[in-house]
């Protein structure tokens, strides 16, 4: 899966490095000099974000409070060459996932960014019969338009469950808004297409886990 990475890191040649490496896995990564700019991006959601704590401006605390706030499973990696030990700490309260100490070799970022992406990204739908389907973590029930998570059920709304079932069965595919309106809501449907962004942001918050790709300025796209 081609995951998009957002690197945060004001050493340039190291930043160029990690860049490298990350890239030579396949994924897509955008990487900053510096907070403000990567400030700018936080409404984005990539699948993972990488920050450095010590910045010239904003500080990686900072920003993982914000990117935190705007969706909270956001993945996130602390690296930073100051006391160790507070800094992971101060981390894990904030919400980061994973935690690097400089000076370290990038192929262990490589290595511990492939095991938290397949950790929260664990997905391919499985049909066990017509209308049940295994989706990563999630089975998926059109009979009793249940989903649930390690045997507990997660509560969706009717239309929630519909956008869901919409995208399962035209994974990969991008629409627009517009298409999605018609497909779920109906042809008759008259109001503003933002439902569409209102219904997917609470889709994700109630299955993380779920990867809906944002494709700005068009659509969404269940990805594989």
């Amino acid at each position: 899966m081609n995951y998009s990475i957002y690197l945060v890191e004001d050493e340039e040649n190291l930043n160029s490095i990690l860049t490298s490496y990350l890239q030579n896995e396949g994924w897509s990564v955008t990487s900053f000099l510096n907070g403000k700019e990567a400030q700018k991006e936080i409404h984005n959601e990539p699948h993972l974000w990488i920050l450095d704590i010590m910045l010239p401006d904003i500080d990686g605390y900072q920003l993982i409070k914000e990117i935190k706030g705007g969706n909270e499973l956001t993945p996130v990696i602390f690296i930073s060459a100051r006391d160790a030990d507070l800094d992971k700490i101060i981390g894990l309260e904030l919400g980061s996932d994973d935690y690097l100490a400089k000076p370290f070799l990038p192929r262990e970022l490589i290595i511990r960014t492939k095991k938290l992406l397949e950790r929260v990204y664990k997905e391919s739908p499985t049909k066990l019969n017509e209308n049940k389907t295994v989706l990563g973590s999630y089975k998926i029930d059109e009979n009793t338009r249940e989903v649930s998570l390690n045997g507990e059920v997660i509560e969706l709304t009717s239309k929630e469950f519909d956008l869901l079932v919409f995208f399962i069965n035209y994974r990969s595919q991008a629409f627009s808004r517009d298409q999605i309106l018609e497909r779920v809501w109906g042809e008759d449907y008259f109001g503003n297409d933002r439902v569409v962004d209102d219904l997917l942001r609470r889709l994700r918050k109630k299955l993380p886990l779920l990867n809906i790709e944002t494709i700005y300025g068009y659509g969404y796209r269940l990805a594989r």
